[in-house]
């Protein structure tokens, strides 16, 4: 039945996508410019496409310059779905967070996704509770997934939501509560009492970094990996946290921004975010895509009518993709 129901889906999913080829795109949204340094990212004209629909809730989006091919989840299909600009969204794979035979609920599905240093495809995978690498290649994928990370001091991970690699091949991942059934940090299955953030050493020796925050989520490295910024998704916390890096400790962490005064009015908490090799912060928030420079000022929006959860940058940074609830959409930069 399981199985049947999948193929229901991904069947409704292509059929809502065939849109998807073609060269004009329905357009959504705007861009509210709040300070001149937008001008070096984004034209304030620029049309903001719809190139993907129908989805449940998508997230993790990762550009695969090889291929071509723009990678996002479906986390409550546990599926992983491709975009390309000839063949529009195809099923990429499928089950992609969980694996156990015991049916259950929930965002059990991959969230975000990174390559690792061979170029490989590594998952957050909420279902199964770890870091996972697929052990196939890129173009012919298969569900066949090995463990990086699944715990610490023997107890189990949350629900791993997003990772960053470093330049020397170390993992950074995010472990809030979002996997479990529940949601909660009163679920039955949580082992650890904390949501932590963690680093993956390139021997497999597992780090605890911060367990302070109550929903850590998004995390992405300034351009020198001098620094990090992870984001804070609880409503009482709606903050991006920065973080000078000191070998296998994260020091001196305090508020790069806080959306507390537009979270009360808007959509949206602060989720995934991506930092461009020119240190432009592109973070979800409330109400959209919130556009920072390097000393936290905001210098514009890219406003949504519904929650985005995570963006991604072409490998020449002149296209930002965005997760968008059940769309996938693309913007042109500077």
């Amino acid at each position: 039945m399981r199985i049947l129901l999948i193929g229901l889906v991904c069947l409704t999913v292509a059929c809502n996508n065939n849109s998807s080829k073609k060269s004009e795109y329905k357009a959504t949204g705007s861009i509210h410019k709040l300070d001149d340094g937008l001008d070096a990212v984004i034209a304030s004209g620029a049309k903001i496409e719809i190139i993907g629909e129908g989805f449940e809730w998508s997230e993790g989006p990762l550009w695969v310059e090889q291929h071509q091919m723009l990678l996002f989840s479906d986390v409550p299909r546990d599926t992983v779905y491709k975009w390309t600009e000839d063949k529009g969204v195809e099923v990429y794979l499928t089950p992609s967070g969980y694996t156990d035979s015991i049916p259950r609920g929930g965002e059990m599905g991959s969230n975000g996704l990174v390559l690792d240093k061979e170029g490989r495809l590594v998952l957050c995978q909420h279902g199964n509770r770890q870091m996972a690498r697929m052990d196939a290649p890129l173009d012919k994928p298969e569900a066949r997934y090995t463990a990086l990370a699944n715990s610490f001091n023997e107890k189990r991970f949350n629900s791993p939501n997003d990772a960053v690699f470093n330049r020397a091949g170390e993992l950074y991942f995010t472990d809030p509560p979002y996997g479990f059934e529940s949601q909660s940090d009163q679920d039955p299955k949580k082992e650890l009492s904390w949501n932590g953030v963690y680093k993956v050493k390139t021997n497999g020796e597992v780090v605890l970094l911060v367990d302070s925050l109550s929903r850590p989520n998004g995390i992405a490295f300034t351009p020198d990996e001098k620094q990090i910024i992870i984001a804070c998704s609880d409503p009482q916390k709606p903050n991006l946290y920065i973080y000078d890096i000191a070998g296998d400790s994260l020091i001196n962490g305090r508020v790069f921004y806080s959306t507390a005064e537009e979270a009360a009015k808007k959509r949206g908490l602060p989720d995934g975010l991506k930092i461009d090799s020119r240190g432009f912060v592109f973070s979800s928030g409330p109400g959209g895509i919130w556009i920072f420079n390097q000393e936290a000022k905001v210098l514009g929006r890219i406003d949504l009518d519904e929650a985005v959860s995570n963006v991604a940058l072409s490998a020449d940074e002149k296209t930002l993709y965005v997760t968008n609830d059940m769309q996938i959409l693309r913007v042109k930069l500077r």
